[in-house]
C-alpha cells in the first residue's frame, strides 16, 4: 500500500484503514501480534507517532488491544467488528451520496436499483 499524501484523510487514518484490511483479508487473525509503530514507521517512511496515532485509532474501536511491554495484538471479533462498521458507515455514506447524485440527475429508484444489480452482476462474472 501507498499512503496517499494529498488525501485530505490524514495518514493516521489511512494506516488505520490499512491495518483493518490486513486483517479483513486474513494477514492478521485474533491474538496476532499486529505490526509496531516503529515498524510502521520504517515500512510507510512516516514518523513513529503518526503510525502510534492509526493503532490507537484501532485499540479505542478495540480492534486491537495492548500487551504492556509486548506491543498491539488483534482482538478477538475484529473482523466482524471492522466489517459492521464499515456496512453501517461507510456503505451507508456511498449510498447516500448515490442516492444525492442520481436524485440530481432525475434517475428513478427504480433505474438506479437496476444498475446496482446490473454491476453486481458483471463483478460476479468477473470473479
Amino acid at each position: 500500500m501507498i499512503l496517499n499524501s494529498d488525501s485530505s484523510k490524514p495518514i493516521y487514518v489511512q494506516i488505520s484503514e490499512w491495518l483493518e484490511n490486513e486483517i479483513i483479508s486474513g494477514n492478521f487473525n485474533t491474538d496476532d501480534k499486529m505490526y509496531s509503530q516503529y515498524q510502521l514507521a520504517e515500512l510507510f517512511n512516516i514518523n513513529p507517532a503518526t503510525a502510534a496515532k492509526g493503532l490507537n485509532i484501532l485499540a479505542e474501536e478495540q480492534i486491537l488491544y495492548k500487551k504492556r511491554g509486548l506491543g498491539m495484538f488483534v482482538s478477538e471479533g475484529a473482523r466482524a467488528r471492522i466489517l459492521d462498521k464499515r456496512k453501517n458507515e461507510t456503505l451507508k455514506e456511498l449510498v447516500e451520496t448515490l442516492v444525492i447524485e442520481a436524485k440530481r440527475l432525475s434517475v428513478s429508484e427504480a433505474d438506479l436499483i437496476k444498475m446496482i444489480q446490473e454491476t453486481s452482476r458483471r463483478r460476479s462474472d468477473d470473479k
